[in-house]
């Protein structure tokens, strides 16, 4: 197998991944169960596995471009690109803006984020964390077309 094929193979399985994470496992948890308090504890726990599997097939792919210097470099340098953007989204959204949604949910206790006031707070956090989500969803589209 050719190492652009195994570029774009690796790409394929990460940017489903999240796809598939971010739109359909994520929203069919908060649509099926009741509970939205259990549902966002398993959601977590899912974009915790997520963001670890950014990374380390972003390292990787990263890793792939460095050996492949006798690309088209024009083609090369915006492959590099989408690839450290998705990692930037991995980093801001999960590693940055989750464990401050982690700790005000914690904050709030069993009594729940509306209880404890902190209910706007998590949703702008949120909000921003999905909005990084899609642009990295859309970095994806991009990167799969560029490797192809």
């Amino acid at each position: 197998m050719s190492m652009a094929r195994i570029r774009l193979l690796l790409a394929t399985l990460w940017v489903g991944s999240l796809w598939t994470v971010g739109y359909i496992v994520a929203p069919t948890l908060f649509a099926t169960l009741a509970d939205r308090t259990l549902a966002g504890t398993i959601a977590g726990s899912i974009f915790h596995t997520e963001a670890w599997v950014s990374l380390v097939s972003g390292l990787i792919l990263l890793l792939l471009m460095f050996l492949n210097r006798g690309a088209n470099e024009r083609l090369r340098k915006q492959l590099l690109g989408l690839i450290v953007a998705m990692l930037a989204c991995t980093a801001v959204g999960y590693f940055g803006l989750q464990p401050y949604m982690a700790a005000l949910k914690d904050a709030a206790g069993s009594a729940g984020l509306a209880a404890a006031g902190t209910s706007m707070q998590f949703a702008w956090l949120h909000g921003i964390a999905s909005i990084i989500f899609l642009l990295q969803s859309l970095l994806g589209i991009g990167l799969i077309l560029k490797l192809r």
